[in-house]
């Protein structure tokens, strides 16, 4: 990592600049940036876009995105002033070499101007069919050339399938090295997916015991309670199987499953990631239907409201096979976690948003206490929450108060915003702020990208040659289709219910729920 970088000149260029991300995200996490931790005096942001649009329009369509995002909010005349004054605009078409000319002779002015090279970090905010081409302009107009002041950054997804995957980093590596490519997924800006490794390994309590001698399996669940909203058109060509589980579910079992690592180095971690990927046992195409259930939501109703059908969305077919839930089984097979089943599942519609990682210790292998003492027994369990609430829960046993011998489940529990003055930052502030810095640590490299596909395209490949038959085969605000429940029953398993990590009122006496 280079510590200067982030004291060096730099022009941040954002391909579709005037587009949502930019708007929504990338702005207020540089404005917040800005604020929080500086960013360098020499800084310009060029935002390319198709639309005619002028500096003064782009920087107040910028205001108002960074009034209604903003973490810190607060928009203070003299800070955004100082953050407008940053601000660039330029029409031009991705497709036409005269954009990549014009771009070139900007930041050629810049340096004249600072009297110094500046770092050109080349953000694409676009959509995905622009990913193979605007690494090829930038190449053929000479802005990649020197590749140790040059980088860019990929938005997901990375590819379509295994095939396409592997031609888009093709296209990437003959513009730029792969220390220069950072493949960004924001989940693993979040700080408890983060902290998972500050969890497991600085601490001597749960390493020794995060095995399968004491794990019985673990489930890790990233639910949203919302549908496809204004992504119709692209997610009925996607589905949730490529939109989150190729890259935010995979992510989220390598952090937990990973080997120890040596050092803190960005390729240290990316190796130990990449070891569980090629570890898990393969998914072979004729037992698809034994590992994975795939679901669709039909309308249905929560909390008083009445939600549409996934073929009734904007955008969406009415005739659509495209999977809105996915769960898998997987197997890690190695020495540390042989035979300890990871459960995996997705879906839009649900009843709660939740992100979390939950690991169900072994129960004791002897109960010295009788049955009338186990009021509600349940195994130990550890759930690593990441949203809506950041935090970390240990359920595990404890006597009821009184004369009898009783014990019922408790939880201890951590929660970042209780436990911390300060913020967590945004996701997109810490990524950007690491891109800045030239760190790659939370960023996806090509062959994790690709071996994640290698293991999901057998289930792609299945389901897209088999019909679903069932679709819509549950209905909105319930916790997917029935079938999900049967991965887990074969093995005598059961889905936890989400955590209700903000819940701190004191639950001594009630029963913890296990299941849906």
């Amino acid at each position: 990592m280079n510590t200067k970088d982030q004291f060096e000149p730099t022009v941040f260029v954002i391909f579709g600049g005037a587009g949502d991300l930019t708007w929504r995200k990338l702005i207020p996490a540089l404005f917040d940036l800005l604020r929080d931790r500086g960013l360098p005096a020499q800084f310009a942001i060029i935002a390319v876009d198709r639309i005619k649009l002028g500096d003064d329009a782009l920087r107040r369509r910028f205001h108002d995105g960074i009034r209604q995002f903003s973490r810190l909010g607060d928009l203070k005349d003299s800070a955004w002033k100082l953050f407008a004054s940053h601000i660039h605009y330029q029409q031009g078409d991705f497709k036409k070499p005269s954009t990549y000319t014009m771009l070139g002779a900007q930041c050629a002015e810049l340096e004249r101007k600072w009297g110094s090279k500046a770092h050109r970090i080349f953000y694409m905010a676009t959509p995905p069919s622009m990913f193979g081409q605007i690494p090829k302009y930038l190449g053929n107009a000479g802005l990649t050339r020197d590749r140790a002041w040059a980088r860019i950054v990929v938005e997901k997804p990375i590819g379509y399938d295994l095939d396409s995957a592997r031609a888009l980093n093709a296209i990437l590596a003959a513009s730029f090295e792969e220390s220069q490519i950072f493949r960004i997924d924001h989940y693993l800006g979040k700080e408890t997916v983060q902290n998972i490794l500050a969890f497991r390994f600085a601490n001597p309590l749960f390493e020794p015991i995060w095995n399968r001698r004491y794990v019985d399996y673990v489930t890790i669940t990233v639910a949203e309670t919302v549908g496809v909203e204004h992504r119709g058109g692209y997610y009925d060509h996607a589905g949730a199987l490529r939109d989150m589980v190729q890259n935010h579910l995979m992510q989220l079992l390598c952090l937990v499953a990973m080997e120890p690592m040596v050092s803190f180095d960005a390729d240290e971690i990316r190796n130990k990631k990449v070891d569980v990927l090629h570890a898990t046992r393969p998914i072979h195409r004729d037992a698809v239907a034994q590992c994975a259930v795939r679901g669709q939501y039909a309308s249905g109703g929560a909390g008083g409201m009445r939600m549409t059908a996934y073929r009734d969305e904007n955008g969406v077919a009415r005739d659509s096979r495209t999977e809105t839930f996915v769960a898998l089984k997987v197997f890690v097979d190695n020495w540390r976690w042989q035979d300890v089943p990871f459960y995996l599942r997705t879906g839009k519609r649900l009843p709660r948003q939740a992100s979390e990682i939950s690991i169900q210790f072994r129960a004791v292998p002897h109960r010295s206490f009788p049955l009338e003492a186990s009021l509600g027994w349940q195994p130990s369990r550890l759930v690593l929450s990441i949203q809506p609430e950041e935090g970390i829960v240990l359920g595990f046993q404890a006597k009821y108060p009184g004369a009898k011998m009783q014990l019922r489940p408790v939880d201890m529990r951590f929660s970042y915003r209780g436990s911390f003055a300060a913020a967590s930052p945004d996701a997109y502030e810490t990524l950007l702020w690491d891109v800045m810095k030239n760190d790659a640590t939370l960023f996806m490299r090509a062959d994790q990208v690709e071996a994640a596909w290698e293991l999901l395209m057998p289930v792609v490949e299945a389901w897209a040659t088999t019909e679903p038959g069932d679709f819509p085969n549950y209905a909105a605000g319930t916790w997917g289709p029935e079938s999900v429940q049967g991965l887990l029953e074969q093995q005598d398993h059961r889905w936890p219910q989400p955590t209700e990590l903000a819940n701190q009122a004191d639950t001594r006496g009630k029963k913890r729920p296990t299941s849906e």
